[in-house]
């Protein structure tokens, strides 16, 4: 039985250590690595490493454009996470709901999230255009001249413009979840409800929301994390502009990393925004949790 047992215990080894060494090899050191560099005025190329402390973080802590970004971070996750969730909830219930040609909707509805973010940003950028964009010709065909934009160029609507993109190609993806989670609901629930007199609103509110409560926790999370960290549509988009009005956490420590030269700063942002991404996300788990219903 002791042999028996140790055979098990290397064949497992063995398939368990080709993932292990992966994940140490790019997780875990990367992660080390950053930690140590985030104290340095590393510039990503010299050999000779400068340790500095907590000046780093000093200037993260009294830097304008560091509370800039954390700003216009937090505003393009809230904006991804409510928009994004309802629309993909009215396309779940509106694909749930349809009896021809379901399959068509969902995947018409999924499209947008196989189409990478560049591609994406790129398409969206062109239709944004003052000049020759669909938006403002729709406009001037419909004699409202009055409402054509600069879309990316005004800076009160920069952000909105990048919102709009990333809810457009993640909703998709959020509404197969809710999808699943929707007939996943007994039918015979719905049945004794509606026999009770319930109308479709207290159906919908008092037995269909809470049962999909665990998907609310899941796609949620999803949006917090996919909005604290967009990147490919800022970057073809508006490089972070116009001025710093679109930069956000990510792209701060991409461009003071990469453009600047100061990875030791740039890491420095990245650590901080892991631990954003910790704190918020314990904090919407144990919120969203207490709200889930067990079928």
């Amino acid at each position: 039985m002791l042999g028996r047992k140790s055979r098990i215990d290397k064949t497992l080894v063995a398939f368990i250590s080709p993932a292990l060494v992966f994940y140490l090899l790019f997780i875990i050191v990367p992660t080390v690595g950053s930690l140590y560099y985030s104290f340095t005025s590393w510039d990503g190329i010299n050999p000779n490493v400068n340790f500095i402390g907590l000046a780093n973080y000093k200037e993260i802590v009294t830097s304008a454009r560091f509370g800039n970004a954390l700003k216009n971070t937090v505003v393009l996750t809230v904006f991804i996470s409510l928009f994004e969730n309802a629309i993909a909830l009215a396309l779940a219930i509106l694909v749930d709901r349809v009896f021809k040609l379901k399959n068509l909707f969902r995947s018409l509805f999924y499209i947008p999230v196989l189409i990478s973010g560049i591609v994406s940003g790129f398409i969206w950028k062109v239709m944004y255009n003052y000049s020759f964009g669909v938006i403002n010709a729709m406009l001037k065909s419909a004699g409202l001249e009055a409402l054509m934009q600069d879309w990316l160029g005004n800076t009160h609507l920069t952000l909105i413009m990048i919102g709009i993109v990333l809810v457009w190609k993640g909703a998709g993806y959020y509404m197969i979840i809710y999808l699943a989670s929707l007939q996943s609901i007994s039918s015979d629930i719905l049945e004794a409800a509606e026999i009770d007199g319930a109308s479709a609103w207290h159906k919908f509110t008092k037995i269909t929301l809470p049962l999909i409560s665990g998907a609310f926790t899941i796609n949620f999370t999803l949006s917090l994390i996919n909005g604290l960290k967009v990147f490919d549509q800022i970057n073809v988009m508006t490089d972070g502009g116009p001025g710093f009005t679109s930069e956000t956490l990510v792209y701060l420590l991409y461009k003071v990393g990469f453009n600047e030269g100061r990875q030791g700063f740039g890491t420095a942002v990245g650590v901080v925004l892991l631990v954003i991404i910790l704190v918020l996300n314990t904090l919407q788990q144990k919120f969203l949790r207490k709200r889930e219903v067990q079928v």
